[in-house]
């Protein structure tokens, strides 16, 4: 019997990811309607407001921040819920407009080739019939926090809330590297997806990692997402999940997978998503000719989540405050908080969910006066690194990782 309770489960799994999604009739080429509310994301470096909408397939009440392609950004009270961030107001960003708006997960296939001894082109059946591993990890854009830097850089301007944590579901990339046999001289791997250049001399989206780090046991490549099925605009039927490191390498609707016997010189990693090669990714504004390096892992960050800039609270002689902090590339070892800029109150850490995910953090803190103030929280990683006090600056917009400020009044 406990056999045929084990089949049923893995069958029972298996038909959970092997449905069919679809964005629904043009739902991409027409802009969505938008809520009558928007939302102040308080950037001080242009138009702050932005619309809110839940007009996109699968998605509930989002931060819209460009419809093509879809650029939706989770609002910060999502934050204050769960660690886990839920599949409906988990942040989205696309590169390029031609998204599929649909995909039959009975013809995918997901092909292996390039320098192997054996070229694959595996079926989502297939797939979910490999070893698999579920761990917490948070997705961040390389971007995020883009629209408080100062002085202003272009791109998307995002609010916090390009990024989110997910307890993801796969297998892992090293065992598909090793049916096909990767062949001595490889150097990178190199992934792409289903969605396609708007214009004849784009660029298709293709990230690259060293091959050593492709086979370290820790790249997944995912098709559940919170124990439901990859939503198709995060990447249905399957992602790749590089935990520690940026979104940018985290390709949705992955469908390639080439190892290659030199680095990959395609303009996604030869020129996008550079950072400067200085200690934090930061420059003084406006420096040109400056060395830079692709964006790689994510350092610590942490927010306040219980309060929100500008909100009005009674005085009281302390108040209690919480929030989300993540470690980057390992765990959140302590998180404090202030409320002067000087002296600085540790916090108590709930449940570690994984080295790689959103940690939960409450404390309190006394209010030193009646009107505006300015609340500050600051975390450490188990490495001791912590957060700068000051914002850093590049003309990328990336890797914005300083201690954040949310400014209350106390009446």
């Amino acid at each position: 019997m406990d056999r045929l309770n084990t089949a049923f489960a893995a069958e029972t799994s298996r038909r959970r990811f092997l449905g069919r999604a679809a964005l629904g009739g043009a739902m991409l080429a027409a802009a969505p309607a938008f809520g009558q509310d928007g939302v102040d994301l308080h950037l001080p470096g242009g138009p702050s407001t932005r619309p809110m909408t839940s007009a996109f397939p699968d998605k509930g009440e989002m931060i819209l921040q460009r419809i093509h392609p879809p650029l939706l950004e989770t609002p910060m009270s999502v934050f204050d819920r769960d660690v886990f961030t839920p599949n409906d107001q988990f942040f989205v960003r696309w590169h390029w407009a031609d998204i599929p708006e649909s995909v039959d997960a009975e013809s995918f296939r997901l092909n292996v080739f390039g320098h192997v001894n054996k070229p694959l082109s595996i079926s989502l059946a297939n797939l979910l019939k490999l070893p698999r591993v579920e761990y917490a990890a948070v997705n961040q854009c390389s971007g995020n926090s883009r629209g408080l830097f100062q002085p202003r850089v272009p791109g998307a301007q995002w609010g916090n809330g390009a990024m989110g944590n997910a307890k993801w579901l796969g297998v892992r990339l090293r065992d598909i590297l090793n049916i096909a046999g990767v062949r001595p001289g490889a150097v990178q791997v190199r992934f792409g997806g289903l969605d396609q250049p708007v214009v004849p001399d784009g660029p298709d989206f293709f990230k690259s990692l060293d091959v050593d780090h492709a086979r370290d046991g820790e790249v997944m490549v995912a098709f559940g997402m919170n124990g439901e099925q990859l939503p198709l605009l995060n990447g249905f039927p399957c992602r790749l999940i590089v935990p520690g490191w940026y979104s940018t390498y985290w390709v949705k609707m992955l469908n390639s997978i080439e190892v290659l016997d030199k680095p990959d010189d395609r303009f996604w990693m030869a020129k996008a998503y550079k950072i400067p090669a200085t200690p934090g990714g930061n420059v003084a504004p406006g420096a040109k000719d400056f060395p830079t390096v692709p964006i790689n892992r994510m350092v610590p960050r942490s927010w306040i989540t219980s309060l929100g800039e500008g909100d009005e609270i009674a005085f009281e002689p302390s108040i209690p405050v919480g929030g989300i902090a993540m470690g980057g590339t390992c765990g959140v070892a302590k998180v404090d908080v202030s409320s002067d800029g000087h002296t600085w109150y540790q916090t108590t850490l709930g449940p570690d969910q994984g080295k790689y995910g959103f940690r939960r953090w409450d404390g309190r803190v006394p209010l030193p006066h009646r009107g505006r103030v300015a609340l500050m929280v600051r975390c450490w990683n188990t490495d001791g690194v912590a957060q700068p006090l000051r914002p850093i600056w590049n003309p990328g917009g990336f890797m914005r990782a300083n201690v954040e400020i949310t400014n209350i009044v106390a009446a």
